[in-house]
């Protein structure tokens, strides 16, 4: 039996024995063989080929297995900012979230001049084709915002989505642009979630000002995807219900929430996942380099920030400007608001994976992540009874976490 916790050398098989797998699908109280960074099979009881040759086993004393958390929502972490697509900064700001369970994300870039856009978004495409592990895509959150709802993200340099810069920037993204946030509301606004959408990438509602007509405009012109729900739009009025209830209310729409506790109240959270369920909600981040760091002043897409017990807002304004979470910190806060584990997990993993195209059955031959059944990449965390993050694998090898 093996158990340690840092990278080890494998056998092609590794079985892992006594687990509660939550595949994404449902919750095994049994084992997970892996082979060759793939999932082999999952099974309840006893696992039945224990005495094979070749295997290692892993006890995991009825702990839990998960697959790997993924976050479509994230500007950088350790120090590390997404934004300059500088290839050690962002290899530190993917290593920093994998040691925190985070083995699939997609690099959030904020608002900038379209230029810069254009340079980050190339060198992020760059580094995604040369095989960066865990870099799954590229995230827009802007330039294409409402400068009533923009946060953080600096209103001078907010635009309205006009067709000939959104194609610019697709086509810097090369088909590495799986998500694009954008404020419907905006002269061309609908129009753009065609485009995006038809570019092959998801169109997000989100830093928006939309009513409720125009908010069920685009998500029929094909948005999937609510940015921060709740955050960076409109609130919920009784005679002017606003995008929430839309994007709610909708099947269609998959909704982020960045539960830190700061963001959103506790209550909510618990709402959200009362009335939509796991398949609907996407834990996010939404954090940036300060993740992993100490309070202090720092800088996101060119706006002074102040860290103060964690909360990062901007000096000018005391605006929200991102987190300092992580995935497996948000897990542990869904838990603590009443959300059951698997379903925590699920939202964390499963859902989110599935939004942007990385989920079973979406890669064209590649396997998928945030599920753990046959055929699906061996991307998984182990969490104590605590749901303190005891391990992380990634294609089927286990990650030092020291």
């Amino acid at each position: 039996m093996t158990r340690g916790l840092g990278r080890t050398e494998q056998t092609d098989t590794t079985v892992l024995l006594d687990a509660r797998v939550v595949t994404g699908r449902g919750v095994v109280d049994g084992w997970i063989e892996l082979t060759r960074g793939r999932v082999r099979a999952v099974g309840a009881g006893t696992y039945p080929n224990a005495s094979t040759t070749g295997v290692e086993l892993v006890d995991l004393d009825g702990q839990w297995v998960a697959p790997g958390f993924v976050d479509i929502h994230v500007h950088g972490g350790g120090g590390a900012s997404f934004q300059t697509g500088d290839p050690s900064e962002t290899a530190r700001g993917v290593t920093f979230h994998r040691a925190h369970g985070t083995t699939t994300l997609l690099a959030s870039l904020v608002t900038a001049a379209v230029p810069e856009l254009v340079a980050a978004t190339v060198a992020l495409a760059d580094l995604i084709d040369s095989g960066v592990p865990g870099l799954a895509g590229i995230h827009l959150e802007g330039p294409f915002l409402a400068s009533a709802r923009c946060g953080a993200h600096d209103p001078r340099l907010l635009r309205t989505p006009d067709a000939d810069v959104v194609e610019t920037l697709l086509r810097a993204g090369r088909g590495h642009i799986r998500m694009v946030t954008l404020a419907p509301e905006l002269p061309g606004g609908i129009d753009a979630v065609r485009q995006v959408v038809a570019a092959g990438a998801v169109a997000a509602v989100g830093h928006t000002d939309a009513t409720y007509e125009q908010t069920r405009a685009a998500i029929d012109a094909g948005a999937t995807v609510a940015t921060h729900l709740f955050n960076g739009m409109a609130p919920l009025h009784h005679r002017r219900p606003g995008p929430v209830p839309a994007l709610m209310v909708d099947p269609r729409v998959v909704l982020e929430l960045v539960d830190d506790r700061l963001h959103l109240h506790d209550a909510v959270v618990a709402g959200v996942f009362r009335s939509v369920g796991p398949a609907r909600v996407a834990l996010v981040t939404d954090a940036i380099a300060a993740a992993g760091l100490g309070d202090g002043d720092y800088l996101v897409g060119g706006q002074h920030v102040v860290v103060t017990g964690g909360s990062p807002a901007l000096a000018a304004g005391g605006s929200l400007a991102g987190s300092t979470l992580t995935m497996a910190q948000a897990v542990r806060h869904a838990v603590g608001q009443g959300v059951s584990i698997a379903d925590a997990l699920t939202a964390a993993a499963t859902t989110p994976a599935q939004a942007v195209g990385l989920g079973a059955g979406n890669q064209q031959g590649r396997p998928g992540v945030g599920v753990l059944a046959p055929g699906s990449r061996a991307d998984l965390v182990v969490l104590d009874e605590g749901l303190a993050l005891r391990r992380v694998m990634v294609a089927g090898r286990w990650e030092d976490l020291a």
